[in-house]
């Protein structure tokens, strides 16, 4: 092996074509491939996002309308037949707080939970929430158990 006899690995090295602008000698100078004028063949050109050619881009030409509440809060629902089925699981026993929904993946750490009133509870629970529906604080009550609103 000799200094001259040196080569990389074999699929290390990848070729990456012609360089284009390095002048007219090299056949790819001139323009280097851009064309005649126009933004595209500038520097520093970048397509705007949704942009159409000139053409009224689509988020401007859709109507808006409506009203979005910026003080909305959004809740999380869980139902009172998925309670039930979590007890027939043997998954919670007695007590049901945000952290075990959280752990059970029924809620985010993130997110407030509202207790719905979908199908019957028979199972008597202590259920920690942020809110409750009225048929949903009836049905845990009417069970034996008790509601507590965080």
């Amino acid at each position: 092996m000799e200094l001259h006899s040196l080569r990389p690995a074999k699929g290390a090295v990848k070729t990456q074509g012609k360089r284009i602008g390095r002048g007219q000698g090299s056949g790819k100078g001139g323009t280097a491939t851009r064309g005649h004028n126009g933004a595209k063949s500038r520097s520093g050109y970048s397509k705007k996002l949704g942009f159409e050619g000139g053409q009224m881009p689509l988020q401007r030409r859709v109507p808006k309308f409506g009203f979005t509440n910026i003080n909305r809060k959004e809740y999380q629902g869980v139902n009172l037949d998925t309670l039930q089925q979590l007890v027939d699981e043997k998954k919670i026993n007695g007590t049901l707080d945000f952290d075990a929904l959280v752990e059970m993946g029924l809620a985010g750490k993130n997110e407030m939970v509202k207790i719905l009133g979908r199908g019957e509870l028979k199972a008597k629970l202590k259920v920690t929430a942020h809110k409750f529906t009225a048929t949903a604080k009836s049905a845990i009550e009417a069970a034996g158990g008790e509601v507590v609103t965080l």
